[in-house]
């Protein structure tokens, strides 16, 4: 499974804004939940300073000393900073050296900045602690660090990393692993989907039982390829219908009009019948080229197709048509690749496409012109079959439209006859194969059509 197919995936597009908004959320709730934690522990340990404080402030000045130091014996756990000092800084008793720097005699209890130092202690702690005076003038300074607060806020912070750990991890797996479904089932979708793009409009979307969106647009698509399928099959019902309908009578004319030519008393009305004979085999063949593009269309000779050595369909191509090049003066050029290899499809559709492009390259190439016909192997299909002349070329804004019934291009020679079906023919002997015609830049100017033949498969039918 590539990335490049992974990123366009919605689930898995989705799951970098999922993600985002689960980390800001959690953030969100881990810091309001961190904030109130400590907010409350603040609180509490404000009120038992705040206790202490008033209990040693209406002590006798002379007995504070003793109950400073019962107070540090109930201590236990070692959290409580306290000491007396005397108007000018000096320790009187307590468990701390001096008076901590930036201690306001406020009563009121602060984080202590920088941290209290305890007597024995390497390095200052976190406290929070107040200042007040006593009587006398002397300063008592009592605290309380504040390590349980530290430990929680490490927690909390500590849950929140194996949190988001835990979540967008497995989150991202997940994420990947169900994306391979929708990506396998429109894998499949496309698969179904080569044939109708080559025109198949039998073929169907496979729907699972799921019913989800991709099945509603399976469906949605199913039930418009029906209808196109319904509408095509009228309109090549009719133009069918027309055609053969018209052939008969065209064909009794030209009988008729070939009796008369025969009866004929003068050369005048001999030459007048004689041109509509003409008039009625150029409409016959148009008819018998639409019939025959429709059979084409039909993508019923599938069945037949075989191995094909491209190399002796080209050797036939030159068989037939260098005499007609030699007829008009144009240099007729031939090369063939080795180790071309071969292509499944019908040998004499092949022949019939490679014969109508020269043909066409040999009616709009003009006397004293150039055609190269060669076969070479492709790296991405298989083998390329290029036909490059020297004549007025195709312009780029009617590539598409030549290959449409009965266009023929603006820079083509009006006098020379033709009804524009004759890459018509190509392109749906092409679509049949599952081959690709292109039409490209000449740098030498005139036209470049190269047709892209894919390689036999074993087995294909």
């Amino acid at each position: 499974m590539k990335l490049g197919e992974l990123s366009r995936i919605s689930t898995v597009r989705l799951l970098p804004v999922y993600g985002v908004l689960f980390v800001l959320w959690s953030v969100l709730l881990i810091g309001w939940v961190q904030y109130d934690t400590k907010r409350y522990l603040s609180s509490v340990v404000d009120e038992i300073l705040r206790q202490r404080v008033h209990y040693l402030s209406h002590i006798d000045r002379d007995r504070l000393p003793e109950a400073m130091a019962q107070t540090d014996a109930l201590d236990l756990r070692g959290v409580m900073l306290y000491g007396l000092f005397d108007p000018q800084g000096n320790k009187i008793t307590g468990n701390i050296e001096k008076i901590p720097d930036g201690v306001s005699l406020d009563g009121v209890v602060h984080a202590v900045p920088g941290g209290i130092q305890r007597i024995g202690a390497n390095e200052p702690v976190n406290a929070r602690g107040l200042a007040r005076e006593v009587e006398g003038g002397d300063v008592l300074i009592l605290a309380r660090a504040t390590s349980v607060l530290d430990q929680v806020n490490t927690i909390i912070f500590r849950s929140l990393l194996w949190g988001l750990t835990l979540t967008i991890i497995p989150g991202l797996i997940g994420g990947l692993w169900l994306a391979r479904g929708p990506l396998r089932r429109i894998r499949t979708l496309e698969s179904a989907a080569q044939p109708i793009m080559r025109g198949d409009l039998h073929q169907r979307l496979p729907v699972s039982g799921r019913r989800d969106e991709l099945d509603m647009l399976a469906g949605i698509v199913n039930s418009m390829l029906e209808e196109i399928e319904r509408l095509m099959s009228e309109v090549k019902g009719v133009c069918d219908s027309i055609a053969h309908d018209l052939r008969t009578p065209l064909t009794r004319l030209r009988s008729q009009l070939h009796r008369m030519h025969r009866e004929a008393s003068d050369s005048a009305h001999a030459s007048v019948v004689e041109q509509a004979i003409l008039d009625v085999d150029s409409l016959l063949d148009r008819f018998r080229a639409l019939l025959r593009i429709s059979e084409l269309e039909d993508m019923h000779r599938r069945a037949g197709f075989t191995e094909v050595h491209l190399a002796s369909t080209l050797d036939h191509v030159r068989e037939i048509y260098t005499p007609l090049a030699e007829d008009k003066h144009i240099t007729f050029s031939f090369e063939i690749a080795p180790s071309v290899p071969t292509v499944r499809g019908d040998p004499n559709l092949l022949l019939e496409a490679v014969s109508n492009i020269v043909d066409n390259a040999i009616k709009f190439t003009p006397a004293g012109g150039s055609i190269h016909l060669r076969l070479m192997p492709d790296a991405d299909v298989g083998a390329r079959i290029d036909v490059i002349d020297s004549g007025p070329g195709i312009q780029n804004s009617e590539r598409e439209a030549v290959l449409q019934r009965f266009y023929r291009g603006t820079c083509s020679n009006k006098d020379v006859s033709g009804w524009g079906l004759g890459l018509s023919i190509v392109a749906a002997i092409v679509k049949l194969h599952g081959f690709k015609l292109q039409i490209v830049d000449n740098p030498a100017g005139g036209a470049w059509l190269s047709l892209l033949c894919g390689p036999a498969r074993t087995g294909a039918t």
